[in-house]
């Protein structure tokens, strides 16, 4: 019961935490109609954690990736992702330009995004599959993966059928392709890329350590209750 009760305190701090993040980026956003969309799926995170932590309680590492990921999601969702100043950023810390470094000509915070989309959640997924459908080996490594690509290729669509209903300057704003035609393609890329790394992480820091932490945990949730 112990592990449980020091998980929630966790949890409520994570959330406090990312409360005072998401009101500081909640002042004047600089698109406010696009800063309410990106926060829609937001919204259905929080309360599907904030309706399972009880019952289905996730790791305190889960929940500390999904933490992260929200956290950058939010930056995004605060200037839209094709306008984030993160070169002008290091340009004040570090004196130099990352996009001209690597030839870059497009904001790339949206990438970014995506790839963490895939290496941060990967591993939340993983422990619901875990639990939701008793898989062990090669296939809970593999499913996570799965569903980062399908949920991706979801949200594209979703994307576009948004930006299409809206349209004008907010639904360009919110599918911030910035002229690339094959945008939702590489993002769906990524978002995999991201998966795969850290599936194959996780599997080979079980096989190091000679355990499963996530299935460790759920035998700790399952003798608690």
């Amino acid at each position: 019961m112990q592990t449980l009760h020091a998980a929630r305190r966790y949890l409520l701090l994570l959330a406090v935490a990312f409360g005072v993040w998401w009101a500081v980026l909640a002042i004047a956003p600089l698109h406010r109609d696009d800063w309410a969309l990106e926060n829609v799926l937001v919204l259905v995170c929080v309360v599907a954690v904030a309706a399972t932590y009880r019952r289905w309680p996730l790791s305190p590492a889960s929940y500390t990736l999904l933490f992260v990921f929200l956290c950058v999601h939010e930056i995004g969702a605060h200037y839209t992702y094709s306008e984030v100043p993160y070169d002008a950023w290091l340009q004040a810390i570090a004196g130099t330009s990352l996009n001209s470094l690597m030839g870059w000509e497009r904001n790339h915070f949206d990438r970014l995004g995506h790839f963490l989309y895939g290496l941060l959640l990967a591993y939340p997924v993983r422990e619901i599959v875990l639990r939701a459908t008793g898989v062990r080996g090669f296939w809970s490594y593999f499913f996570p993966v799965e569903f980062i690509v399908a949920s991706s290729a979801l949200y594209e669509m979703f994307e576009w059928a948004a930006a299409a209903y809206f349209g004008g300057d907010l639904g360009i704003a919110y599918l911030g392709t910035q002229g690339d035609v094959w945008d939702a393609q590489r993002d769906m890329l990524l978002a995999s890329l991201g998966g795969l790394l850290a599936m194959l992480g996780a599997a080979a820091w079980h096989r190091m350590r000679g355990r499963d932490g996530a299935q460790q945990w759920l035998q700790r949730v399952a003798r608690a209750k």
